[in-house]
């Protein structure tokens, strides 16, 4: 079943991309909830029409996302945590942390957009990706820290 998302969904496409998903996630998840409609012959010739305007948008949208990720490469961000005698942290290190710390430094970056793909489980230096544009994707560099 061919659909176009009306909204970036992980794992499965960008807005306005054109996908093909199984029937009952089209009908029954996606169509209903407002992320995607029906590729239909009308509904493509609509997104075409809605690429072809927001052109120059997306390049302007695509040059500040690269903005942003090349400071963000050349960032440090200090985590603090509680950590235990053993050398282990209480709890985890949520993107939400790394969000908040983006946010202190001026970033307005959305959790979501973050993903930590390396368990954190002491302290150290890890990286976070963060999915800036469909074509635009860094790492950011933080450093997990006693309180």
């Amino acid at each position: 079943m061919e659909i176009i998302l009306k909204t970036d969904i992980k794992g499965l496409g960008y807005k306005n991309d054109l996908v093909d998903v199984k029937p009952g996630y089209g009908r029954n998840y996606l169509i209903p909830q407002g992320f995607a409609v029906l590729a239909t012959s009308s509904n493509k010739k609509v997104l075409a029409e809605n690429i072809k305007q927001a052109a120059h948008k997306a390049e302007k949208i695509k040059t500040e996302a690269e903005n942003t990720a090349a400071a963000l490469e050349a960032l440090t961000l200090d985590i603090k945590a509680k950590i235990g005698e053993s050398g282990k942290i209480f709890g985890k290190v949520t993107t939400l942390q790394i969000a908040d710390a983006l946010s202190a430094k001026g970033f307005d970056i959305d959790r979501k957009k973050i993903s930590i793909n390396v368990p954190v489980d002491g302290a150290g230096e890890f990286a976070a990706e963060v999915d800036l544009h469909r074509e635009v994707k860094t790492q950011v560099n933080f450093v997990v820290s006693a309180e």
